[in-house]
């Protein structure tokens, strides 16, 4: 059957054949970088999503003859630099994607020419150094006052030193670490789970991801007292990050290697009955889509991948199937939900939206736009303005709600876009970012603890 663009058919992400030797040659790189870019240059459809196609196109547009074929060899890495493998474009905007005969998946060739870099040069060394996550949350946590200190966008002197020597912008809001990461403080305060609820007989670990763990816990012990009020046992689990760093830098044998250990010993849980809830949509995103990409042959990485729910899509299963208990209270001010890309990315529906409009008397108006932030992408000194400017229109929809609070599934999205809010609307009292769940739990009444 021909493919015709614009069809209804769904889309295929084709295996990563990242072992093949043909997948890091330059000479192929480039020749597949022009024919993709060319088809680009005709379309153009995604001009406003992110910074790589306005680089693309005024590129072209600036070249001798006005086509790819003028554009210097150089020249192509800028647009790849661009990309923050938010993979927007292939899930909402691209009418070429697989099964389409032009075979055109923008993300993962700008991670193909990544992988080919990182295996013949190495990546910048702050880079990789903003990448080791749990070597930065362990270390920090120990020192979490001195660190946080170091890291206020007031702290003139050591945020100068940051711009200078680590390349991270002077007025970028950089998370908080924690003395006691959320893996050790659930360990510690075992929810009492209400055996009575509809949805008592389930079972589900808590992924902790790096972030909550070790940045933001309050995500994780708002999870943990929704699902255990709502009769669901669970476990923190945290063997280690699940490599989305990494792969943003194309270091896709260390993202293969952490999904092999992860993934074998996520599996026992699941043999014991238990469902895996990952709580930010990134690391979602790695265990339900890219892993089996990288390693389709592997069983247990596939069995992870079926098994695992964003902790968005877990409750809304739960209001689905059993019904979530009653004690859910008004939020006065309503909530404007920002909807993350790497949620989107998951195709499971607006997960947060829809829990959030479980609230009664609730006020919810989605976003449905990238933030700007991509992740390390938006914290470096030459891409933070950038950065708030992708996610102007994001952060003018928020002011026009005027709600009380800001939501994102993405703790980095939703800080970066209460900083783009501030510098549109300046408020006396810093406007808090909010995860969905804890505004869920917070209807419930909870608060989480300081640790």
């Amino acid at each position: 059957m021909e493919i015709k663009e614009g069809g209804t058919e769904a889309p295929t992400r084709h295996v990563i054949d990242w072992q093949n030797p043909d997948y890091t040659n330059a000479s192929a790189i480039e020749t597949e970088l022009r024919r993709v870019f060319d088809i680009c240059h005709g379309c153009r459809r995604c001009f406003n999503l992110c910074d790589s196609f306005p680089r693309l196109f005024d590129l072209i547009d600036n070249s001798e003859s006005g086509e790819v074929e003028s554009v210097s060899s150089a020249d192509l890495g800028t647009v790849v630099d661009a990309c923050t493998l938010c993979d927007m474009c292939f899930m909402t905007k691209c009418p070429y994607v697989p099964p389409h005969e032009f075979n055109l998946d923008f993300p993962h060739l700008m991670l193909r020419f990544r992988v080919a870099k990182a295996d013949f040069h190495k990546n910048p060394f702050f880079d990789r150094q903003f990448a080791k996550t749990d070597r930065n949350g362990r270390l920090f946590g120990k020192v979490s006052g001195l660190a946080n200190w170091g890291s206020k966008r007031e702290n003139g002197l050591s945020r100068r030193l940051l711009s200078t020597v680590a390349g991270i912008h002077r007025d970028v809001e950089l998370p908080k670490y924690h003395a006691k990461t959320f893996a050790n403080w659930a360990e510690e305060n075992p929810p009492t789970v209400a055996s009575d609820a509809p949805a008592a007989s389930r079972k589900a670990i808590l992924y902790a991801t790096c972030f909550v763990n070790y940045n933001n816990p309050a995500i994780g012990e708002a999870a943990q007292f929704v699902l255990a009020k709502n009769g669901v046992e669970t476990k923190a689990v945290y063997p280690e990050c699940c490599g989305m760093p990494q792969l943003e830098q194309g270091e896709i044998k260390d993202v293969a290697t952490r999904a092999a250990r992860i993934s074998k010993e996520m599996v026992t849980w699941i043999d014991k009955g238990f469902d895996i809830v990952a709580l930010t949509p990134s690391c979602a995103l790695m265990l339900k889509l890219e892993w089996p990409l990288i390693l389709p042959d592997n069983n247990d990485v596939q069995r992870l991948a079926a098994a695992t729910r964003d902790i968005t899509e877990y409750v809304v299963e739960i209001s689905r199937a059993e019904g979530l208990v009653d004690g859910l209270e008004p939020l006065d001010g309503g909530i404007t939900m920002h909807l993350a890309c790497h949620a989107r990315a998951q195709n499971m529906g607006p997960k947060a939206v829809e829990m959030l409009r479980l609230l009664p008397d609730t006020k919810v108006d989605a976003i449905e736009r990238c933030s700007g932030h991509g992740g390390s992408w938006g914290i470096k000194k030459k891409n933070f303005e950038v950065a708030l400017k992708v996610g102007l229109p994001v952060a003018k929809t928020a002011v026009k709600q005027a709600m009380k609070y800001v939501s994102s599934e993405c703790p980095l999205a939703a800080k970066h876009l209460v900083q783009g809010i501030e510098k549109l609307e300046p408020r006396p009292d810093k406007t808090k970012p909010w995860h969905p769940i804890e505004l869920l739990a917070k209807s419930y009444g909870f608060s989480a603890e300081k640790n």
